[in-house]
């Protein structure tokens, strides 16, 4: 795919590091060609225009789809695959219970092997690139090799990719190196090693999402959660937003919740027309990199410049603006196509598909038409809600973290933390129940501490005490909350309507930060006054409100003895402290 002239760019001069770290990957790969990414709109036009070339991508309806493009992955990869995921640490106990580990010794070797001529007859793409703004101190850079052009594309939406980012890994003179390769896509062949003693990923033999895009979740949480223990901060799965409440003062929250749970709906939050005078800005829809700032405040920059978004369920009436952001400029993966080339998932109030994910006739026998995880990426200025201060060097300040997941009884609406010790507790004891679309079986709860139990890079008990290590050198820590848009009645339906009505629990939570309004303790941290939350123009009854807010003492003496058994995989590793915790609230219990 390369041309001389490419080959030829002055790009390899600029990092000494980086070129000898390509040239002996192009040694060991054999590629028939080398590219170096510039980042340029040019180079993206000219990537595309290839791949469209080779079949490889189907140009969409331009009427109504302008600039947007189709990519059918292969039918046997269409996922992240966890099972083949590993950290490799020289101490197994480095990498904890909560990670599948193999040694870094023999997993060199295993890549070793599968790397050693995969290119021949392919080019060799090089992506330098930034997670973060490109001037903020706060940024990590690093660079993937790659033999997929799908993968190149994706990562310049993604990320601060080219020149710009290469000249600053020349002066800083360290990067994250990442390998992958498509391989033959044989998931018998099929791993992601990740090396964080030397800040080093390996992929093989998967040229999709998370498995491939390699600054994502192998870099952005995997090896940046290692690098953050070290240097002092946080890299966490939350999405950044911004609210301005009628006064005109915004605040900027932080918050984790497990896959199905709303997260991208939150972070893109509409106020319902009931709360007139609030705005919402969008800083980050996936991953947050918080740090301890001068004024004692925790500070947070969004490493991602771009969303890879699940795109089913996406339409005016679940998330307006994710449904215009995706209507230009906007690289489709897995989704179904109408007669007239537009693009079609589940969830779209109109049209009719005519081929399914795969390029097949469609046929509602064989299943959804587009892949349940068929995704988006787009660029994160496309979003009506885009914040501007996304592209500050120092971040923007944290006036809370909130943690949430999906459960039918125990959690109450919201919560909040008696203080952040208390509040490491609440994001490690997180969980979530899952659905009949996604394992058959309704309520089964899987723990999922502060939502990276797929994404850190290390023991989680090491991790908690680094939560624990991180508030104590806070001076104006944010407040820890806990919410549950999800509490169900007895005949199994939703007691709350969430979406963009969920600002209202948001507005109480500010106002907590502001010191503005009161709230009534309880065993578990701290609930609203039912007469704090503002609930103008929304039909919910008192027995309803009584009921989300609400908090059943034999259930939660229940999760409380589940809570100690998890907790207890942790061992000589899990923190006193948060065993302490859990006493406290136990006792309260009691």
């Amino acid at each position: 795919m390369a041309t001389a002239a490419d080959r030829l760019r002055p790009l390899p001069q600029l990092s000494p590091a980086v070129s000898s770290w390509v040239d002996s990957v192009r040694e060991l790969t054999q590629p028939r060609a080398v590219y170096w990414c510039e980042g340029t709109e040019a180079e993206m036009r000219e990537i595309t225009a290839q791949l469209l070339e080779q079949a490889q991508l189907t140009k969409l309806n331009p009427a109504h789809f302008p600039d947007c493009y189709l990519y059918r992955s292969a039918p046997n990869d269409v996922a992240r695959v966890e099972h083949l995921t590993y950290i490799c640490t020289r101490a197994r106990e480095d990498a904890g219970p909560n990670n599948h580990w193999m040694d870094p010794q023999q997993a060199h070797t295993r890549m070793r092997e599968l790397f050693r001529g995969c290119m021949r007859e392919r080019t060799l793409y090089v992506i330098p690139y930034c997670m973060g703004p490109l001037a903020s101190p706060l940024s990590r850079c690093g660079v993937e090799i790659t033999d997929s052009a799908y993968v190149v594309l994706n990562m310049l939406i993604m990320t601060r990719a080219g020149r710009a980012a290469l000249e600053r890994i020349a002066r800083e003179g360290r990067f994250v190196r990442g390998l992958h390769s498509v391989g033959e896509l044989d998931p018998e062949r099929r791993f992601i090693m990740h090396f964080p003693e030397e800040l080093a990923i390996e992929s093989y033999g998967s040229g999709y999402g998370g498995n491939a895009l390699l600054g994502k979740k192998c870099h952005a949480l995997r090896i940046a959660s290692w690098q953050a223990r070290r240097e002092g901060w946080l890299a966490e799965h939350m999405l950044i937003v911004g609210l301005q409440n009628p006064r005109g003062e915004t605040h900027y929250l932080a918050c984790a919740f497990p896959s199905a749970c709303g997260k991208t709906n939150l972070a893109m939050l509409i106020p319902p027309a009931s709360l007139p005078g609030w705005r919402v800005f969008t800083v980050g829809d996936d991953i947050a990199w918080l740090h301890p700032g001068a004024d004692g405040r925790l500070w947070a920059i969004n490493p991602e410049s771009g969303y890879f978004g699940v795109v089913p369920g996406t339409n005016p009436q679940t998330n307006r603006n994710a449904y215009e952001m995706i209507r230009r400029d906007t690289l489709f993966t897995n989704v179904a196509v109408t007669a007239d080339d537009q693009p079609w998932w589940e969830g779209l109030p109109s049209g009719t598909p005519v081929l399914d994910w795969q390029g097949r006739p469609y046929d509602p026998a064989r299943g959804p038409a587009a892949h349940p995880n068929s995704r988006f990426t787009v660029s994160a200025r496309r979003n009506p809600s885009y914040s501007v201060h996304a592209e500050d060097p120092s971040g923007v300040p944290i006036s809370a973290l909130v943690f949430g997941g999906r459960r039918r009884e125990v959690a109450p609406l919201v919560y909040e933390a008696r203080d952040w010790q208390h509040g490491v507790l609440v994001g490690a004891s997180l969980a979530s129940e899952t659905t009949a679309a996604a394992v058959g079986q309704v309520g089964v709860t899987r723990r999922d501490p502060m939502a990276m139990q797929p994404f850190c890079g290390y023991n989680f008990g090491d991790y908690w005490q680094h939560w624990l290590d991180v508030g104590a050198r806070l001076a104006r820590p944010p407040r820890i909350y806990h919410v549950n848009w999800f509490r169900r009645d007895a005949d199994g339906g939703y007691l709350w309507p969430g979406y963009g009505e969920n600002l209202r629990v948001l507005a109480w939570m500010l106002e907590r930060c502001a010191g503005r309004v009161g709230a009534q303790e309880s065993a578990i941290g701290n609930l609203p006054h039912p007469h704090d939350l503002d609930l103008r123009g929304l039909d919910l009854g008192p027995q309803s409100l009584g009921a989300l807010l609400s908090i059943d003492p034999a259930l939660w003496r229940q999760e409380i003895a589940e809570l100690r058994a998890y907790l207890g995989r942790y061992g000589e590793r899990l923190p006193a402290a948060l065993l302490a915790e859990l006493s406290t609230t136990e006792a309260r219990l009691t």
